[in-house]
Order: C-alpha cells, then sequence, then structure tokens
C-alpha cells in the first residue's frame, strides 16, 4: 500500500469517528430535551411548580437583628370603689330614716353579756321615763298627721312622752350609743343599737349627755336629761322616742314599760 493510500485511510477513519461522536451528542440532547419537555408536561398537568428549588447548602441564619419591640398589655382601668360610710344625718321630716336605715343590725355582732341575744323583744326592757302616764302625741304607723307646731301633714314615727325639763332619760334596754347629734329642729339626739334588731332613738335631749358615741350601756343606765325640740314646740316639753324593729318603724309603747325604774 502506498503512502497516499494510507493517509486517505486514516482521514476515512478519523472522520468516521468524529460523525459518530455528533451523531451520539445529538442523541443525546434530543433524549435530554425530550426528557426535559416530559418533566415539563407532567408538572402541568399535576399543579407542580416548574421550577426547581436548590438545595439549601446552610441552613443557618446568622446575624439576625434582635427584635427591640416589646408588647405592652393595655392598662386595665377599674372604677374606683366607693368608701362604706354610715350616714350620721337625720331628715328634717323624717329624723331618724337615714341614720336608722343604714345601719343593719342583722350584720353587726353580738356581745356577749352586754348586748340583746332576742329578735322579738328587749332584754331586761326599762322605761325611758319615771313617769309614761301622759303621751301627747302617739306613733302614726306610715298614716299622715297634721303637726300642730308647723301646720304640714307628715308621719309621725315615735311617741311623744310628757317630761318636766330636766328630767332622767333611761336606756330602754342594753345596747351601743351608735350616734349623738345637736340637731336644730329635733334638739340633741342619741341613737342606741341594741345588736338585735331593735334600735332606739331619743330626741329633745339638753346638751349635756352621760354617754357619748360608741359606748356600751346597759338598760336603765341615765342617758341623759329632757331638753326642748323646735320643731314640735306647741307641744308642753316631752322626750320624743322612736324605735325600729328589723329596720321597720315601731310604736315604743309596745315594748316599753309603761312603769317607773325602781
Amino acid at each position: 500500500m502506498n503512502k497516499k493510500s494510507l493517509k486517505d485511510n486514516r482521514k476515512g477513519t478519523k472522520g468516521f469517528y468524529t460523525a459518530l461522536c455528533l451523531s451520539a451528542v445529538m442523541v443525546g440532547s434530543a433524549c435530554w430535551f425530550a426528557y426535559d419537555q416530559g418533566e415539563k408536561m407532567t408538572r402541568e398537568l399535576t399543579g407542580q411548580s416548574t421550577v426547581r428549588e436548590e438545595r439549601a447548602v446552610d441552613k443557618h441564619v446568622r446575624n439576625v437583628p434582635k427584635s427591640t419591640t416589646v408588647y405592652t398589655a393595655p392598662a386595665v382601668t377599674r372604677p374606683p370603689v366607693p368608701a362604706v360610710t354610715e350616714a350620721a344625718v337625720f331628715a328634717e321630716e323624717e329624723p331618724a330614716e337615714e341614720v336608722m336605715d343604714t345601719i343593719d343590725p342583722e350584720e353587726l355582732p353580738l356581745i356577749p353579756n352586754v348586748l340583746n341575744t332576742g329578735i322579738t323583744k328587749l332584754e331586761n326592757p326599762k322605761a325611758p321615763l319615771a313617769d309614761m302616764s301622759v303621751i301627747l302625741e302617739g306613733f302614726s304607723n306610715g298614716e299622715l298627721v297634721r303637726s300642730s307646731t308647723t301646720g304640714t301633714w307628715q308621719t309621725h314615727n315615735g311617741t311623744d312622752i310628757a317630761a318636766a325639763e330636766g328630767a332622767e332619760v333611761y336606756a330602754v334596754s342594753n345596747g351601743e350609743v351608735k350616734n349623738v347629734e345637736n340637731n336644730a329642729l329635733w334638739g340633741t339626739t342619741v341613737v342606741l343599737d341594741h345588736h338585735n334588731g331593735f334600735m332606739t332613738r331619743y330626741c329633745g335631749l339638753a346638751p349635756d349627755l352621760n354617754v357619748q358615741e360608741g359606748q356600751m350601756i346597759v338598760s336603765g343606765e341615765t342617758i341623759g336629761t329632757v331638753g326642748s325640740i323646735d320643731i314640735e314646740s306647741s307641744l308642753p316639753p316631752h322626750l320624743h322616742i322612736e324605735m325600729k324593729h328589723h329596720g321597720k318603724y315601731a310604736d315604743p309603747v309596745e315594748y316599753l314599760p309603761v312603769q317607773d325604774n325602781e
């Protein structure tokens, strides 16, 4: 074989391998293109995203700034709690209404050997005056009566017992001096809480008393003396006494002995 034939033979072999490589590359590209198109169609039919997510190399997040926002719970505003006080002012037409209505005898503690433990009657009752024989004005039991002093119609919540000025006035039963007041219309007044559902109010006493507010006294003990009552000045000197039983006005005569204390 001459040199020229050998050279042509080598060129033919080289061209063959080149064509073979190009064919392989084209077949591979066609296969890849077909695979990629099939995968896209599959994802579109199934609703999957066609975007490939690359796997994160490092999942740790570094250098994240700390939050400076601090949550503060909203303040809760509560209405102020009103202070609990006991009224010590009497109405002019209803002298014992405010003080005697604001005190609930049922809630007050009993004091053994000093205060009453009964419910329907006073313990060891005593007459408020040595002489109970003359009643000037009786208990009206909620009905309106005409005042001889003011000329107005109003309830008479107590009993007016005739007595000379300076006559001694006594505690009708054991109790506590709950309130003392100098009233322009009713004179000096004293409220006794008997701690068993009964409360008694004395009106028209002289200013010089034998007791003071908060004092514990026993039945028959002297409270003071008879003075004057401007709102009932048309009547002769007398003691105006009121009584409540479990919050309701009651006729004092029904609970008090009509006799002296000797």
